[in-house]
This record gives C-alpha cells, structure tokens and sequence, in this order.
C-alpha cells in the first residue's frame, strides 16, 4: 500500500504540494550530490519576482536561510505573515522589485516544496526520511544553478543572503564565477567554526532524543518530534540575538507574576519568549530538515576544497562584492566576515567591506536595520548601472 502523507494541519504542509512555482527535473538531469549519490528524480520549488528583462540581465537569485524559505516577500502560505525579507525586497526596496527580477528557490533538503526527507521517495512510494543523501552547500548551489539553466538565465545579476543564504553565495561565485554578476554575503563565513557546529550537535540530539523521532521515520507514524525540534529551535535561537538586546528587551523580568513561584514553569518573560519561537517553529518546519540543512552549514569549509586558501577559491573572479557583518554578530562574528574580504582582496575580486553598529545580533540582517538598508541600495544601485540595468519600473508586482 502506498503511504499517504498526512494533512497539512497534521504537519505535513507543502511538503509535496507547495503554494509555489514548481520545477521537475528527471532522470536526464540528476543532480550529482557530494555524498556520491544522484537524485534522479528532483522538485524545486520557488517564488519570482518582478519580470525579466529583454536581455535577462536582471535577474537576482535570493539564497535563504537555515530555516526559511522561497516566500521572501509575499504572505507565508503556512504562517500567514510577510515574507522572510520583506524589508529587502520589493517595490522601492533595495532589491527593488519593479527593476529586478527576484528568484527564490526552496533549497533541497527543505520542506516547502523542494526534495527533502519529507518528501516521497519515488522509488518506495514513502517519505524519504534518513534515506535521502546527506546535501552540502554545494549540492544546494548545484541545484539552484539548474533552476536558472531551466529558467533560460545566463548570468544572475546578483545573488544575495544571509547567513547560511550567505555560504550559497560565496559557493555561487566559487563554483560559477562568470554567472555572477555581483554578490552579497552577509553576516556569514567561509567555513563553520567548531562553536557553530557544537551549537548545531546540541539541536540534532534535541530532536533524535525525541521518542517520536522514530529513526527518521516519524511522518510513517503519524507523529512528530516536535518537543525536540522545539528545544532545538530555542536554543538555536539564543544565537540569533545579542547579549545587549536581551538584556534591554527581557532583562530579568517575570512573566505576568510580580513574584517567583518557586516552579520550573516558564516564569521569567525570556524563558516564554523562546518557548514561543520553539513552538511557532514546529507547525511550519520539518525535524529532519533541521538535521539535513544544519549538517550541510557544518559540512561548509570553502579554503579546504581550494587547498586551505580560501583566496584560491575566488582567484581571477570578477564578480564584485559587498560583504556585510554587524558588531553584535556572535554566532557569525565580523572577523569572519574580514577574512573573507581579504581573501577576495587577495584573489583580485572587486570588494566594498561593511561591518554595521546594532545591537540586533545576527538577525540584524532580516530587521528594519537602516544602515543596512542603505548599504544595500547603494552597492546595488552602482552594480545596476555598472550592468546597464535601467531605472525604468516594470510596474508592480
């Protein structure tokens, strides 16, 4: 008997039916994974923005996060708030989209709509569980690079993220630097540091300590690890903030109590805050995923594969860059962001550095932060006019 997935109020989502633009790659056109398998039977799926120009010379590809998505800046399907990026991208934004044409694509490994272990696995008619190929930020760059072949794109005119959005784009220009135009990486790193990665240990225990983790299998079961995925979420989350923020937002401030209650409920606003985000999380993410993409940020060491020089790995590019850090980044911290400018230095790449003062952490970058905000339009604006992109508006979207 074939498996049947669960409702989406169950927990299943848009695993396999996103609300989204759908691309379908087969046999023909397996992707090569670094694990040494192929995925033969392959779904991206994705959000544009904005149209393309005559001479396709507008397209900018957006590179998402651990744990968001392809609905930059449209209203979440699951969530019903506005997209990840919403304060980048769209009408009159930095990457504005009645000049641009804006691509966002669910990375594989996902579950909005892209393969990932969630996913049916063509071959048994079940959910892939562990059984899908562990990805890498290469198979995930490999991936969108077919999504801009099929889509007809040459060059992107820009590819932009943050974070782990931040390592696909360093890949891009590794990997493809004549199909680059211009990059940002912000707040991000050519490598994962070994207090990267033992956050991320913490979070895969939370999630395979959960008894209805079940080895993988859990959608097979009809349950979810969610208590897992919440305490991982939480913690995860901590990395997010700063010291300053937290200190000024919460403090040591009680929840709805004037005094201690002497229990181990949430009693502190700090202790409801994250228990809210670990909650809200596990109604829109899958825990396999978790343990997919979190194991692909930790895989990422771009010097190693260019024999330790992380300046090898963007010799004779031409793709100019804008790298962004912000001071209160801990989890990601500006002396990441500094080698990798200098490592674009070195190997003669175009380079503009920008650390920006806040107290926003490394979230600072999907805030309303207005230096960044700035910072953006400006190298965008001369990157476009460097391109030749004209300021005519598409109109809306």
């Amino acid at each position: 008997m074939q498996f049947q997935p669960l409702s989406k109020a169950a927990g299943i989502r848009e695993v396999d039916a996103p609300q989204s633009l759908v691309m379908q790659f087969g046999p023909d056109c397996p992707l090569k994974m670094d694990a040494g398998a192929s995925l033969n039977h392959l779904t991206i799926a994705y959000q544009t923005y904005g149209e393309l120009n005559a001479a396709r010379s507008n397209a900018v590809l957006i590179c998402h996060t651990l744990t968001s998505d392809q609905h930059v800046a449209n209203t979440h399907p699951i969530t019903g708030k506005p997209g990840w990026w919403h304060t980048m991208v769209g009408p009159g934004r930095p990457i504005d989209t009645t000049r641009y044409f804006v691509i966002a694509s669910n990375v594989v490994g996902g579950c909005m709509g892209t393969t990932g272990p969630a996913s049916l696995n063509p071959a048994t008619g079940r959910p892939y569980g562990l059984d899908l190929p562990l990805v890498t930020i290469r198979d995930l760059v490999r991936a969108q690079a077919m999504l801009i072949d099929r889509l007809g794109i040459g060059q992107l005119f820009c590819v932009a993220g943050g974070s782990m959005g931040g390592m696909q784009v360093l890949q891009w220009v590794a990997s493809y630097p004549e199909r680059v135009f211009a990059a940002m990486p912000i707040a991000t790193s050519a490598r994962h540091s070994a207090e990267n990665i033992a956050f991320h240990a913490v979070g895969r225990r939370a999630i395979m300590a959960d008894p209805d983790w079940r080895q993988g299998r859990y959608l097979e079961a009809g349950v979810t690890p969610t208590k897992g995925l919440s305490v991982a979420r939480m913690a995860a989350h901590i990395t997010y903030l700063s010291k300053e923020a937290l200190q000024v937002k919460f403090g040591r401030k009680l929840q709805n109590r004037s005094a201690p209650a002497f229990s181990f409920d949430a009693e502190f606003q700090i202790e409801n805050y994250l228990d809210h985000q670990g909650t809200s999380f596990v109604d829109r993410f899958d825990a396999n995923s978790y343990l997919y993409l979190t194991r692909a940020c930790d895989y990422f060491d771009l010097p190693a594969d260019y024999g330790g020089s992380l300046a090898a790995a963007f010799r004779g590019a031409k793709t100019r860059f804008c790298v962004v850090s912000f001071t209160s980044d801990w989890l990601y911290p500006t002396e990441a962001s500094r080698a990798i400018a200098r490592a674009l230095n070195a190997g003669g790449a175009p380079v503009s550095f920008v650390e920006i003062e806040t107290d926003g952490g490394h979230d600072a970058f999907l805030l309303d932060t207005p230096e960044f905000i700035a910072t953006s339009r400006g190298f965008l604006d001369a990157a476009a006019r460097a391109r030749g992109i004209a300021l005519a508006k598409f109109g809306p979207d």
